[in-house]
């Protein structure tokens, strides 16, 4: 199982970290090492003293495919979910400046919060209107929905797998929308599918 995340699939989120809009979705790797998943808590490393925050929408993968179809995709992935990409923006920052890959600052472990339950994409009436939120300490900080993506999920899945073969239970994250910020010991955070509490978890 492989986690897939693709960057930088909201207008506003781009243009608030100062980047560039992507013409073709962006994606970097995570490994199983960085779930975490039960709502345990995150524990920020001490390497760090920014980690932010990245609410998204999350697919499971059902099929093996590689270089599938955009009039196909939406064969390959059967369930959706909710994840929090956990970044350490501070080194991101630095090794970006440098030139260097940043895995160091997104693929560390326990970075890639997944909630526990998914739901089967037939309960959605329409994949390109699914809202999501994220909370902290009561306050909503990230509100998105699935149809401010720049790429959709069928785009993300025929691009990925021209490079990457897919492969039963590979979970694709599929971008944050704007809000995103630090978070700090002490924090509650809870993550809302539609009306759906899927993410419940503290910081320390």
């Amino acid at each position: 199982m492989k986690i897939i995340c693709i960057g930088r699939n909201y207008v506003a989120h781009a243009r608030e970290l100062d980047n560039e809009v992507p013409d073709e979705p962006v994606f970097f790797m995570k490994p199983d090492s960085a779930l975490l998943r039960n709502n345990d808590p995150f524990f920020i490393p001490d390497w760090t003293k920014e980690v932010h925050h990245e609410i998204e929408l999350v697919l499971r993968v059902c099929r093996l495919g590689k270089n599938i179809g955009k009039q196909f995709a939406y064969r390959y992935y059967d369930e959706i979910g909710l994840g929090i990409d956990f970044t350490a923006r501070d080194v991101q920052n630095e090794l970006k400046a440098k030139g260097l890959p940043w895995e160091k600052a997104k693929a560390f472990d326990r970075a890639a919060v997944l909630g526990n339950t998914f739901f089967p994409k037939e309960i959605f009436p329409d994949p390109e209107a699914i809202s999501f939120r994220l909370d902290i300490n009561g306050k909503t900080v990230q509100s998105g929905n699935s149809n401010l993506m720049i790429f959709d999920f069928d785009e993300i899945i025929a691009h990925v797998s021209k490079y990457v073969t897919l492969k039963i239970g590979d979970l694709i994250y599929t971008g944050t929308p704007a809000g995103v910020g630090p978070v700090k010991i002490g924090d509650h955070l809870e993550g809302y599918l539609e009306d759906k509490k899927l993410l419940d978890f503290m910081i320390k």
